[in-house]
């Protein structure tokens, strides 16, 4: 019954992208699903893009392991969506454009798009790699196949309903699955496991104290999630992409901070799953294992698919949301710039073989890498140490240069490698220090000593950004300027 019910979710993720195809008309529906979405299907497609694998799976087995300490992962995820939406999401929201890079350009003027979108081109694809491999796992279990196999049926869903419809299929099989969390988790799991391990009082009994400590899972490793994953979400493309997808502004801001409380919650959650199956399922070898085992222990076979669909939807949908924003870097950022298309209908097409070709490279590499995780640790410390602060000094500064963005990134790349490098570490949090304090420096100082952006650059920004009264059109794309 289990593998009936997952069967039956995935026929309705392929038939969802059959639907978001008839709505997708254009470049803009297929990329950021026409820039028309209200607070429902906004605030439900942000909280499942950033819940994947590691919010689910991780965030029990780290409750496995710490308790309820076990909950600052998922914490980290939430405060960073939160930052974003209150304080950056409606200003970025109003500029009508695609991509980081192109918010880089018309910030500071041309040169900038290309060099990030490199990293971010990197980082996505990486990002979609180890999604990908997550939900293979699931499969490899549920239906006893082996990884292979597995990735090869997760990924042809993913890329048969990204393909279709592009940011129309990603947000409304993206909806679904929210839904399908929500129920999963906070109406069917955590209930059933606390039942299960005799209510709070039964669970506070039965854990070791520190297993109740907000605390037990160190210091150290709390900053390390706020730092790589609340400063990613700030920046990363698959976040800004969601971002873009709002109707409005107020939307992008109010429905954001709904997502990120949301994601609070699910962090909550998943933390006293896994402090319950310390209970329930003890003595695991490996923490990872605690959400497939307590499902299978506490779960009849219906509601245990229900569950497992629910893990499903949470990294399919961060897969799906990476994998589009992989393509759409390539295609706006990279490629764009060498081979421009002449109309809708081919910008239409172009984004879909753009897809389609990046998903067959994610199944590829997802079949051959094995540390993949270290790409991605390294993917987002240069994104982090490279890209954050031109990002949101542009934002925040009106002093700042084009000069002095490209400084930036420079010495923040340079110094974020190096500081890997000398520690022989890539999960130390130093590397990303370095990387962001190098390029602040290089940042303020080059600005300052450069002339300021030019003035035709400067109106543009201030217009698209909501600084004048001037209309913006809904999709008004970017804007090649003079370097400036």
């Amino acid at each position: 019954m289990d593998v009936t019910v997952v069967v039956l979710y995935l026929a309705a993720m392929i038939a969802f992208g059959f639907w978001g195809r008839r709505r997708t008309r254009d470049r803009s529906d297929f990329l950021v699903a026409g820039r028309r979405l209200g607070p429902w299907l906004y605030s439900g497609t942000m909280a499942a893009v950033v819940l994947g694998g590691a919010s689910t799976i991780g965030g029990v087995g780290l409750g496995y392991e710490y308790g309820i300490s076990g909950m600052w992962l998922v914490v980290a995820i939430g405060s960073g969506i939160l930052v974003l939406s209150s304080l950056v999401s409606a200003r970025i929201q109003r500029l009508g454009v695609f991509t980081v890079g192109q918010m880089l350009e018309l910030r500071y003027g041309t040169g900038l798009g290309a060099p990030a979108g490199v990293v971010m081109w990197a980082y996505t694809l990486m990002l979609s790699v180890t999604s990908t491999i997550a939900y293979a796992t699931i499969f490899g279990v549920l239906l006893d196949i082996g990884r292979v196999p597995a990735i090869v049926v997760g990924g042809i869903v993913v890329v048969i309903y990204s393909t279709l419809g592009g940011m129309w299929s990603v947000t409304l099989t993206d909806f679904v699955q929210f839904l399908i969390q929500t129920i999963g988790i906070f109406l069917v799991l955590l209930p059933v496991v606390l039942w299960r391990a005799g209510g709070w009082d039964g669970l506070a009994a039965a854990v070791p104290a520190d297993a109740l400590s907000l605390t037990s899972i160190g210091g150290g490793t709390i900053l390390t999630y706020f730092v790589t994953y609340g400063f990613g979400l700030l920046i990363g493309q698959d976040i800004w992409q969601r971002v873009f997808t709002a109707r409005s502004p107020g939307v992008a801001r109010w429905a954001g901070v709904g997502a990120g409380v949301y994601c609070l919650a699910y962090g909550v959650a998943g933390a006293l799953i896994g402090t319950a199956a310390q209970v329930i399922v003890p003595g695991l070898a490996e923490r990872d294992d605690a959400f497939a085992a307590i499902v299978d222990a506490a779960m009849p076979p219906v509601a245990a698919g229900l569950v497992l669909a629910a893990a499903l939807s949470a990294v399919m949908s961060t897969s799906s949301g990476a994998l589009l924003a992989t393509a759409t870097v390539f295609k706006q950022d990279l490629l764009g710039r060498f081979r421009p298309t002449s109309g809708s209908d081919d910008e239409l097409a172009g984004n879909r073989w753009a897809v389609a070709g990046f998903g067959v490279v994610v199944i590829v590499l997802s079949g051959l890498l094995q540390d993949v995780v270290a790409a991605l640790t390294l993917a987002y410390g240069i994104l982090v140490g490279g890209l954050l602060v031109p990002i949101i000094g542009g934002l925040v500064w009106r002093r700042a240069t084009r000069a002095g963005a490209l400084a930036a990134m420079a010495a923040g790349t340079v110094a974020t490698l190096a500081t890997m490098l000398a520690l022989g570490d890539l999960y130390a949090n130093e590397p990303v220090f370095a990387g962001i304090g190098s390029g602040l420096v290089a940042f303020v100082v080059v600005s300052l000593l450069t002339r300021p952006t030019g003035d035709d650059v400067r109106a543009e920004w201030d217009r698209r950004s909501g600084r004048s009264a001037d209309p913006v059109s809904p999709d008004a794309g970017p804007l090649r300027h003079r370097p400036g």
